[in-house]
């Protein structure tokens, strides 16, 4: 019986070997029965023709010169210099945007600060109107207790200026030089609490209960001397 012919056709990295084999396998292992055979050492043979064309295609990287290696270096650290320009541009814009922030925030709690100060001197303003506001005994009345007093010393104090003065502004002793609701002798010696001390009973009040404090600590021990000695 004849052998069948076949047409082997091996392509090995772009070269063809056409072989003519009769029933044999051209790619046996090298211990098999066929290995030598010639026409399967031929192709053998191909194939490592192949493997040196193709290493000879893809020749080994060529070694940088001098000057090559210098461009390299230049162009390596021109990028790390880039890469670091950059993040510190970016730290920068960040650092500028919290500053801005912070800027901001601290202009918004000064204005609240503002109006809360604001608030509570026009609440302080208020308050020491509405003292200071009424007849010349309320206005008394009211600021008793900016000398720690009680409300009960007003008593005290309603005798002895109704005693001194009848609580008239423009009370004027005949005998002295004493004036006003409190009797100061001199009269003048109230121009420290204001120009106007003839005419504003709150500017004689004030002066009034001043001299009280000091010299005996409250009314009711003013009241106690002038009703011992006639005078306070």
């Amino acid at each position: 019986m004849k052998a069948k012919r076949s047409v082997a056709i091996l392509a090995v990295s772009g070269i063809v070997v056409v072989s003519v084999v009769a029933g044999l396998d051209l790619f046996s292992s090298p211990g098999s029965s066929t290995a030598s055979d010639p026409v399967s050492g031929r192709a053998e043979l191909a194939v490592l023709n192949s493997e040196k064309a193709k290493a000879a295609k893809s020749p080994s990287a060529k070694p940088l010169s001098v000057e090559e290696q210098s461009q390299e270096i230049v162009r390596l650290r021109n990028q790390i210099e880039a890469v670091e320009s950059a993040r510190k541009a970016m730290q920068d814009q960040a650092a500028l945007r919290r500053k801005a922030k912070n800027a901001a925030l601290a202009r918004y709690k000064a204005l609240q600060k503002t109006d809360g100060k604001s608030r509570d001197e026009r609440a302080s303003r208020d308050a020491e109107r509405k003292k200071i506001s009424g007849t010349p005994k309320e206005v008394a009345m009211n600021l008793l207790a900016d000398h720690g007093w009680k409300a009960s010393q007003f008593s005290c104090l309603d005798s002895l200026w109704t005693k001194e003065s009848r609580w008239k502004v423009n009370a004027d002793n005949p005998t002295s030089s004493a004036f006003g609701i409190p009797q100061a002798l001199p009269g003048n010696r109230m121009a420290a609490y204001g120009s106007d001390w003839r005419t504003n009973p709150v500017v004689q009040i004030k002066w009034g209960l001043d001299y009280i404090e000091d010299a005996y600590g409250s009314p009711c021990a003013a009241w106690s001397h002038s009703k011992a000695k006639n005078w306070y």
